[in-house]
């Protein structure tokens, strides 16, 4: 009984101790932020662990009291007359022994227990002597089970706590399933183990081997036994083997040793036509190269012609010694006898020697190829007519560079702007020139608007784009023009746009202008769509977003399609037929598709520095000239990387442009010379492009370094015009 009370009591104690964050009624959710009340909850924990081993009891509640009395009495009945007889013999000493005992309970069974003994006392007082002795033997029979119950409890809770101390060193049998109690030299021999150690204590693992064969010669043999026959009678197989070798010595099969020579041995350096020498063997044996012979000017009475003049003397004197053809003055002396010693013939024999062994030698394998092989087999230029070959036109008024050309949808006019502050516009074939306006400033870039039922020339200058109306197209086609610009109405809702759009007026407006967009910044190329409605503007500017913008001139409203800068754009470009965007930066171009306003591809140019870009009429090539002499062709549908890269000019390339209708494309350059190629591109997918180089075109001067600046195609014949630095326009038929 005592047992389930003492666990009653341990599970009661660890049902008060349990976490708050288990408990059903409380508010509080649990966090893991509460660590601190788990802390303080295992503080707790540690001392009931305290109470419960450290031998004494606490004070129980009431009704544990009154279990023990009901207990009590129970054992009182079930005592022995022997045991009750002896109980009154030493009634007294019990007594003087429960009270020493019954000292350490607690104060509230003391208590109860002093309200009975007084009660119990004032009746005895009234009842006869006999009822007397009775109840004292029943008190002190009493107080002795209470002994007996504080022992028994106490050393109950002495073994629990010695149990749990033998705990770890307690093993299962796993064949019979009993616990089995580790002895202390078990456990040592457990942890001799676990350090990798050996199990025996007294095993020495550093003793010294001992010989199986002891190294000291014996007087009496191992073993008597007679020896056999066979170790008197020759061998018949070492017989055999014998007969076979002097026979291979007397064939000449087997050449007995020879005595090693003592005499030293040299190799010959140049031993290459000797077969026989060592060094001639080798394979792979390159011989030394050998000294050039002794010419004429190093003779002591060399002819007047390898004599050295005054000025040849101090010219020789002048140059590196890595420069000089002779290492040498050559000099004339009347005799042999006058001669005198080398001054510099230990030096160079000792370089001589240190090229000998120090210069490594290497045998390359050469190839026989035929050099006509090595070229690809491509169509002659004759089968790839036409293309343009010799110059036809010069049209001469332009005072700087020009850097920008355009030609009109029909091919009748050319636009050109210079950094004379000027816009011409010339008679194609005729070479003579119309009409001159004067704009503010060094014209950048101009572009003819591509659909014909439109008459508007772009230019670019400064911060401003000019459309102009030249007035030079067919008279309905101008006035079209005029009334699709003229006809248009402001919105109600005006939005704020980065570009500020003016409508020409007076001298402006008869000279030809017709629309001015101011910008924020300076703008270097203006491109137009194939509908003739958008145009768009680069302005480069690393530290800004706005570096490119389109417009739509039919309802005067601006655009920045671009929230991040990608870098610093170069050029842009309309794809001629799908919604596609190509904008250059400095080493990549981005493919970007309007509708779904998204990144479809970025072509690595595997250049320096891009400077122009154009899209091939079919939408499916591009190319990209650069200021690293590169011009790289594109085939979308192949890779993301140059199809091919020609490098054919010597300077940088700065501007490229494809034939609208013949398979023609050509590259300008700064070295002054067009190089016009055939790019056929075929309608078979598995077909690559074919390209072919077919004609440089030389016309332009190179000044300050700069050669062509543009190049464009016309639109229907097979001719090209370019633009250059000598302030010249020349077309090529």
């Amino acid at each position: 009984m005592s047992k389930l009370k003492s666990k009653k009591r341990n599970i009661d104690e660890n049902e008060d101790e349990q976490l708050p964050i288990f408990e059903k009624d409380s508010g509080k959710d649990g966090h893991l932020d509460d660590d601190d009340d788990d802390y303080e909850g295992q503080a707790d924990l540690s001392d009931s662990e305290e109470s419960v081993f450290s031998g004494l009891e606490e004070s129980g509640s009431d009704s544990d009291d009154e279990e023990d009395e009901e207990e009590d009495d129970d054992n009182v009945s079930g005592l022995k007359s022997s045991d009750v007889e002896e109980d009154e013999r030493t009634g007294e000493d019990v007594q003087l022994s429960t009270k020493d005992i019954t000292e350490p309970q607690s104060d509230s069974k003391g208590s109860k227990d002093k309200k009975k003994k007084k009660k119990k006392s004032s009746g005895e007082k009234k009842e006869d002597e006999s009822v007397t002795m009775t109840s004292q033997r029943d008190e002190g029979l009493k107080i002795l089970s209470h002994v007996d119950e504080y022992e028994r409890d106490s050393s109950d809770e002495e073994v629990n706590a010695s149990k749990l101390l033998l705990i770890w060193r307690t093993v299962q049998d796993k064949m019979t399933g009993a616990d089995i109690r580790l002895s202390d030299e078990q456990v040592e021999l457990v942890r001799r183990l676990q350090q990798g150690k050996f199990g025996d204590v007294n095993f020495n693992e550093y003793e010294p081997a001992v010989e199986f064969f002891s190294s000291e010669v014996m007087i009496h043999p191992v073993t008597n036994r007679p020896q056999d026959k066979r170790s008197f009678i020759p061998s018949l197989i070492e017989k055999e083997k014998v007969g076979k070798l002097v026979h291979a010595i007397k064939m000449g099969w087997i050449k007995p040793r020879r005595p090693a020579e003592t005499t030293p041995q040299y190799y010959d350096l140049w031993a290459k036509e000797d077969p026989n020498s060592i060094l001639g063997r080798h394979k792979m044996h390159v011989p030394a190269p050998k000294m050039k012979l002794p010419g004429h000017e190093e003779s002591y009475n060399p002819p007047p012609e390898y004599l050295m003049s005054e000025e040849e003397r101090l010219a020789w004197e002048q140059l590196d010694p890595e420069d000089r053809k002779l290492n040498f003055l050559p000099q004339k002396f009347a005799c042999l006898r006058a001669v005198p010693a080398y001054s510099r013939f230990i030096h160079e024999r000792f370089e001589r020697c240190l090229d000998l062994y120090l210069c490594p030698r290497q045998r390359k394998m050469r190839v026989n190829v035929k050099p006509e092989d090595l070229i690809p087999k491509l169509p002659k230029p004759k089968d790839l007519q036409p293309f343009p070959t010799t110059q036809s036109l010069v049209y001469l008024g332009h005072s700087s560079l020009v850097r920008s050309i355009s030609v009109s949808p029909s091919g009748q006019w050319l636009v050109s702007g210079s950094d004379d502050c000027t816009v011409r516009f010339w008679e194609v074939s005729t070479a003579r020139c119309l009409k001159t306006l004067e704009v503010g400033g060094a014209v950048k870039g101009v572009a003819w608007n591509p659909n014909p039922s439109v008459s508007l020339v772009a230019v670019s200058f400064d911060n401003t784009v000019l459309l102009l109306n030249p007035g030079l197209c067919d008279r309905l086609v101008s006035n079209s023009t005029d009334q699709l610009i003229s006809s248009y109405e402001d919105p109600e809702e005006s939005k704020d746009q980065p570009v500020q759009w003016t409508v020409s007026e007076g001298e402006d407006h008869e000279q030809g202008h017709r629309l001015a967009l101011q910008h924020p910044k300076a703008v270097r190329q203006v491109t137009w769509h194939g509908k003739g409605d958008y145009l768009a503007c680069v302005m480069p500017d690393n530290t800004s977003n706005l570096q490119v913008v389109i417009h739509q001139v039919s309802k005067r409203r601006t655009q920045n399609p671009f929230r991040k800068s990608k870098g610093l754009v170069q050029c842009v470009s309309f794809h001629p037929i799908r919604p596609y965007f190509f904008v250059a930066t400095q080493r990549y171009v981005r493919v970007y598709n309007l509708i779904k306003q998204e990144l479809t591809k970025k072509l690595m140019t595997n250049c320096k520095w891009i400077s122009s870009m154009a899209v091939h009429p079919g939408g499916d090539n591009v190319i990209c000239g650069s200021y690293d002499c590169r011009l790289a062709w594109f085939d979308l549908d192949l890779s993301t990387k140059p199809y091919k890269v020609l490098r054919h000019h010597k300077k940088a390339l700065r501007g490229v442009a494809y034939h609208r209708h013949y398979p023609l494309f050509a590259s300008a350059s700064d070295d002054g010379s067009v190089i016009v190629c055939h790019g056929m591109v075929y309608n078979d997918l598995l077909q690559n492009p074919l390209i072919v180089p077919v004609k440089v075109l030389k016309g332009h001067s190179v000044t300050q370094d700069l050669g062509v600046l543009d190049v464009t195609f016309h639109p229907t014949q097979p001719w090209v015009f370019s633009s250059g630095a000598d302030g010249t326009v020349r077309l090529f038929t």
